[in-house]
Protein backbone atom coordinates (compact mmCIF):
# COMPACT_ATOMS: atom_id res chain seq x y z
CA UNK A 1 0.00 0.00 0.00
CA UNK A 2 1.21 3.68 -0.99
CA UNK A 3 -0.25 6.45 1.18
CA UNK A 4 0.62 10.18 0.24
CA UNK A 5 -0.33 13.20 2.70
CA UNK A 6 1.04 16.39 4.09
CA UNK A 7 0.44 19.76 5.78
CA UNK A 8 -2.64 22.35 5.05
CA UNK A 9 -0.56 24.22 3.40
CA UNK A 10 1.04 22.37 0.87
CA UNK A 11 4.83 23.07 2.07
CA UNK A 12 5.11 19.67 3.75
CA UNK A 13 4.59 16.33 2.00
CA UNK A 14 4.82 13.00 3.01
CA UNK A 15 4.78 9.19 1.28
CA UNK A 16 4.47 5.67 3.36
CA UNK A 17 4.46 2.04 1.77
CA UNK A 18 4.40 -0.96 3.40
CA UNK A 19 1.19 -2.35 5.15
CA UNK A 20 -0.19 -0.74 7.70
CA UNK A 21 0.82 -1.70 11.27
CA UNK A 22 -2.28 -0.49 13.23
CA UNK A 23 -5.48 1.87 13.27
CA UNK A 24 -4.73 3.66 16.70
CA UNK A 25 -7.24 6.63 18.81
CA UNK A 26 -4.59 7.97 21.99
CA UNK A 27 -6.56 9.34 24.47
CA UNK A 28 -3.80 10.71 26.25
CA UNK A 29 -3.37 14.30 27.27
CA UNK A 30 -0.51 15.14 24.91
CA UNK A 31 -2.70 13.72 22.28
CA UNK A 32 -5.69 15.91 23.11
CA UNK A 33 -3.48 19.51 23.09
CA UNK A 34 -1.86 18.40 19.67
CA UNK A 35 -5.35 17.40 18.47
CA UNK A 36 -7.91 20.51 19.73
CA UNK A 37 -9.61 18.27 22.93
CA UNK A 38 -10.52 15.18 20.76
CA UNK A 39 -8.57 11.58 20.94
CA UNK A 40 -5.74 11.69 18.15
CA UNK A 41 -6.28 8.58 15.41
CA UNK A 42 -3.28 7.57 13.87
CA UNK A 43 -2.32 5.24 10.97
CA UNK A 44 1.16 3.45 12.17
CA UNK A 45 3.09 2.89 8.93
CA UNK A 46 6.39 1.03 8.84
CA UNK A 47 9.19 3.81 9.59
CA UNK A 48 11.09 2.30 6.80
CA UNK A 49 9.00 3.22 3.98
CA UNK A 50 8.57 6.54 5.21
CA UNK A 51 9.88 9.58 3.37
CA UNK A 52 9.22 13.61 3.50
CA UNK A 53 8.25 13.72 -0.29
CA UNK A 54 8.62 17.90 -0.19
CA UNK A 55 9.53 20.24 2.04
CA UNK A 56 10.95 19.50 5.59
CA UNK A 57 8.98 19.15 8.99
CA UNK A 58 10.12 20.30 12.57
CA UNK A 59 10.43 18.26 15.46
CA UNK A 60 9.46 18.60 18.55
CA UNK A 61 10.10 15.97 21.85
CA UNK A 62 9.38 17.08 25.62
CA UNK A 63 12.92 17.33 27.55
CA UNK A 64 10.70 16.61 30.93
CA UNK A 65 9.74 13.19 29.94
CA UNK A 66 12.63 10.17 30.21
CA UNK A 67 11.09 8.83 26.55
CA UNK A 68 9.10 11.33 24.38
CA UNK A 69 7.20 10.46 21.65
CA UNK A 70 8.95 13.06 19.04
CA UNK A 71 6.24 15.23 17.08
CA UNK A 72 6.65 16.23 13.53
CA UNK A 73 4.67 19.22 12.66
CA UNK A 74 4.79 22.12 9.61
CA UNK A 75 6.79 24.73 10.56
CA UNK A 76 4.82 27.30 8.30
CA UNK A 77 1.28 25.93 9.23
CA UNK A 78 1.54 24.25 12.23
CA UNK A 79 -0.16 21.29 10.75
CA UNK A 80 0.94 18.48 13.14
CA UNK A 81 1.97 15.42 10.75
CA UNK A 82 3.51 12.62 12.32
CA UNK A 83 4.10 10.92 15.70
CA UNK A 84 7.39 8.69 16.45
CA UNK A 85 7.17 7.14 19.84
CA UNK A 86 10.68 6.00 20.93
CA UNK A 87 10.81 1.57 20.44
CA UNK A 88 8.40 1.53 17.97
CA UNK A 89 9.12 0.75 14.36
CA UNK A 90 6.20 3.28 13.00
CA UNK A 91 5.82 6.44 11.43
CA UNK A 92 2.13 6.99 13.19
CA UNK A 93 0.67 9.59 10.49
CA UNK A 94 -2.24 11.62 11.50
CA UNK A 95 -5.26 11.16 9.84
CA UNK A 96 -6.57 14.47 9.20
CA UNK A 97 -3.33 14.74 6.91
CA UNK A 98 -3.77 11.64 4.10
CA UNK A 99 -5.03 12.56 0.94
CA UNK A 100 -7.13 9.97 1.40
CA UNK A 101 -8.42 9.77 5.06
CA UNK A 102 -11.06 6.97 4.15
CA UNK A 103 -8.25 4.89 3.84
CA UNK A 104 -8.10 4.81 7.54
CA UNK A 105 -11.30 2.48 7.92
CA UNK A 106 -11.85 3.35 11.86
CA UNK A 107 -9.80 2.26 14.84
CA UNK A 108 -8.83 -0.88 15.77
CA UNK A 109 -7.91 0.10 19.39
CA UNK A 110 -8.39 2.93 21.95
CA UNK A 111 -5.41 3.88 24.50
CA UNK A 112 -4.90 5.72 26.80
CA UNK A 113 -8.27 5.46 28.41
CA UNK A 114 -6.77 6.29 31.73
CA UNK A 115 -6.76 10.17 30.09
CA UNK A 116 -10.29 9.72 28.05
CA UNK A 117 -12.75 12.89 28.88
CA UNK A 118 -16.28 12.19 29.08
CA UNK A 119 -17.34 13.84 25.53
CA UNK A 120 -14.53 11.47 23.96
CA UNK A 121 -16.18 8.57 22.01
CA UNK A 122 -14.48 5.01 21.71
CA UNK A 123 -16.18 2.80 18.63
CA UNK A 124 -17.63 -0.55 20.40
CA UNK A 125 -15.80 -3.88 19.75
CA UNK A 126 -12.68 -2.51 19.24
CA UNK A 127 -9.46 -3.26 22.12
CA UNK A 128 -8.79 -0.82 24.95
CA UNK A 129 -6.43 -0.35 27.34
CA UNK A 130 -6.01 1.85 30.04
CA UNK A 131 -2.13 3.07 28.96
CA UNK A 132 -0.09 1.74 26.63
CA UNK A 133 -0.38 -1.85 25.30
CA UNK A 134 2.56 -4.20 26.75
Amino acid sequence: MEIEGGCYCGAVRYRAEGEPLFRGQCHCRECQYISGGSPNVTLGMPIAGFQYTKGAAQAFARSDLDKPVTREFCGACGTHLVSRPPGLPAALLKVGTLDDPSVFGGPQVAIYLCDKQSFHQVPEGIATFERMPG
